[in-house]
């Protein structure tokens, strides 16, 4: 029984327009010389990897950069990062990109800390202290890993994405600029904001932090629902319900993409502290089996999880119709709780997530396996405000199918 709650963030969180500009002076603060940035190539072609380098060139830093970055990096791609990184020796690592990016410059900067396998860091709180300063910096408005004490990687050879996660993970400095993010293309804001979506609304209807289900001797960084989680999901529903279909149709949309990167970061805080829960569970296996962005795949599981959960979160269900723009006023508790699931459906609709898992190419003698891989991932499931046994999250599959 958990009587206690505790609230983590990245060590510093620095957000506006423009910020990017302030990176030179931030590595300085952190007493930093030699500097590793995680990218990929489409940062290179956009020029954002250049939108980095030149400050700290200009702070005379030295830099080096891994640009191999992908989407659900795999093991080997990991790897190959953390080999590089360690050749160079920098003192300060920075990821730059989408959450893949930065989940990799995590790994980095914990596995140049730490002489231990990779694989003995994966699961909950097994990281065994503080990692290389690092500053990461979102180009997506999504994950919420610049503040988060997450990281995931896809193990291919078992067709499942692996989660680390510590609170020694958190940033040092969380720098988000709206301004990297304006030229993410529709489908990579649409998949990335329906991710931070599911961040908040699997935050503010988690297990109560108070009736937590943590097994003695086993220790996680997530905790349940508690006030300060409650505060930051609120307001990032609040904001991607406003923001991420005009953030879509228009990417240009200033104060759209300002938006959604303050949608995405309070999303990122809620769920770094609460937990994600069955939603997410369900979608490790599906995306390590078909390769949909994980965005995606939360996206098109998400209204599913809503219904199965339902009966036991009417109150915050009607809350977060409220705050997606439903209007509820006289409806009963449940009817306006159903209207957090329609508005889901309804948003998903318009920035093109798909609906259904065949679509995606998921087969139905598959079904079976992905409950079952879903079913032993404990720390997850735990976190969901009901519990689930195998032959539900069968269903669940089914009714998505």
């Amino acid at each position: 029984m958990r009587t206690t709650w505790t609230f983590h963030s990245a060590g510093q969180i620095l957000f506006g327009r423009h910020a990017v500009r302030q990176v030179g002076e931030v590595v300085q603060r952190l007493q930093g010389k030699r500097v590793f940035i995680v990218a990929d190539p489409i940062l290179i072609r956009l020029g954002m990897l250049d939108q980095v380098s030149e400050p700290l060139k200009a702070a005379d830093l030295t830099i080096e950069a891994f640009t191999e970055g992908e989407p659900e990096p795999a093991i080997p791609t990991t790897m190959k990062c953390v080999g590089q990184a360690r050749a160079f020796r920098p003192d300060v690592l920075i990821g730059l990109g989408g959450g893949s990016n930065m989940d990799l410059a995590k790994i980095a900067a914990t596995l140049l800390a730490h002489s231990i396998p990779f694989r003995n860091i994966w699961g909950d709180d097994r990281i065994p202290g503080p990692i290389l300063p690092l500053i990461c910096i979102p180009t997506t408005a999504g994950t919420g890993s610049e503040v988060s004490g997450a990281a995931v990687v896809t193990d291919s050879d078992n067709h499942i994405k692996v989660g680390i996660l510590s609170n020694w993970l958190r940033p040092r400095v969380a720098l988000v600029d709206p301004m990297l993010t304006v030229s993410s293309p529709p489908k990579v804001t649409a998949d990335s904001g329906i991710d931070a979506l599911t961040h908040a609304i699997e935050g503010h209807t988690a297990v109560d932090n108070e009736s937590f289900p943590l097994p003695v001797g086993e220790r996680s960084i997530y905790q349940g629902k508690h006030p300060m989680g409650d505060l930051v999901a609120e307001k990032a529903i609040s904001l991607i319900g406003k923001y991420l279909v005009r953030a879509v149709k228009d990417g240009s949309d200033l104060e759209a993409r300002e938006g959604m990167a303050l949608g995405a970061l309070l999303g990122g805080l809620a769920f770094s502290n609460v937990g994600v829960a069955l939603v997410h569970a369900l979608e490790y296996p599906v995306g390590g089996a078909v390769h949909i962005s994980h965005g995606a795949g939360n996206g098109l599981l998400l209204p599913y999880v809503m219904r199965f959960n339902l009966p036991t979160r009417p109150r915050e269900f009607a809350a977060i119709a409220k705050l997606l723009g439903e209007d509820v006023s006289g409806l009963s508790p449940t009817h306006a709780a159903e209207r957090a699931i329609d508005a889901v459906v309804k948003l998903r609709a318009a920035i093109g997530i798909p609906n259904r898992l065949r679509e995606i190419g998921v087969r139905g003698d598959q079904l079976d396996g992905f409950a079952a891989k879903t079913f032993a991932i404990k720390r997850l499931l735990r976190v969901n405000p009901r519990s689930a046994t195998q032959e539900d999250l069968r269903r669940i599959l089914e009714e998505a199918y």
